[in-house]
C-alpha cells in the first residue's frame, strides 16, 4: 500500500518537527500544539481546548453525565478511556516498573509522575506563595487555601469542603459507616 505522509514546519523554529501524518486533519490538529491555539471554549467555565472532542468530553464534567460503567463493579465514568484504564484495577496488571526502585504501575503516566519522587522535581508553583508541587492536581488543591473556595458540599447538611476526600470522610457521620477495622480486635472505626 502506497501512503503519502504529510509533514510540516514548526512555525517557531522554521524546522521540521519530525512528525508525519497520513491525514490532513490530523496534521491540522497537531499544528495547534505548536501555536498553542485553543479555539474551543467551554461556555460554562471558560476553559479552552485545542480539539473539539476534548471540549465535548470536558462538558460531561458539568453535566455529571457518566455513560460508561464498569461491568465488574458498576463504577461509572464520563469518558470511555477512563473506563478502560479503570479495568486495570480489576486485572491487577502493572506492566510499567520504575528502574530506580522497582515499584510497578498499571499506567505509564503514573510511572512518569512517580519518577518525580526520585528527581525531587517540583515543576508546579503557586502564584500566591511560591510553594512548589510535583503534581499539578496537588497545586490546584493547595490553591483553594488562598481562594477560600469550598467547591464540595454535603447534600445532607450543606456543610462545604475544599477537598473531596474531606467531604467523603464527612459523609460517614451521616451514614454511621465505619470503614476501618482493627486486624487484632476486629473493632470498626
Amino acid at each position: 500500500m502506497n501512503e503519502s505522509y504529510l509533514m510540516h514546519k514548526n512555525e517557531n523554529s522554521r524546522e521540521l518537527c519530525g512528525k508525519t501524518f497520513s491525514e490532513k486533519n490530523n496534521l491540522k490538529v497537531h499544528c495547534l500544539t505548536h501555536t498553542k491555539q485553543k479555539p474551543y471554549y467551554c461556555e460554562v467555565c471558560g476553559k479552552s481546548f485545542s480539539q473539539k472532542n476534548n471540549l465535548i468530553v470536558h462538558c460531561l464534567t458539568h453535566t455529571k453525565e457518566k455513560p460508561h460503567s464498569c461491568e465488574v463493579c458498576g463504577k461509572a465514568f464520563s469518558v470511555k478511556r477512563s473506563l478502560n484504564l479503570h479495568y486495570l484495577t480489576h486485572t491487577k496488571e502493572k506492566p510499567h516498573s520504575c528502574d530506580v526502585c522497582g515499584k510497578v504501575f498499571s499506567l505509564k503516566g503514573s510511572l512518569n509522575l512517580h519518577y518525580l519522587t526520585h528527581t525531587k522535581q517540583k515543576p508546579h508553583s503557586c502564584v500566591v506563595c511560591s510553594k512548589a508541587f510535583s503534581r499539578k492536581n496537588n497545586l490546584n488543591r493547595h490553591y483553594l487555601i488562598h481562594t477560600k473556595e469550598k467547591p464540595h458540599y454535603c447534600d445532607i447538611c450543606d456543610k462545604t469542603f475544599s477537598q473531596k476526600n474531606n467531604l467523603n470522610r464527612h459523609y460517614l457521620i451521616h451514614t454511621k459507616e465505619k470503614p476501618q477495622s482493627c486486624e487484632v480486635s476486629e473493632n470498626r472505626f
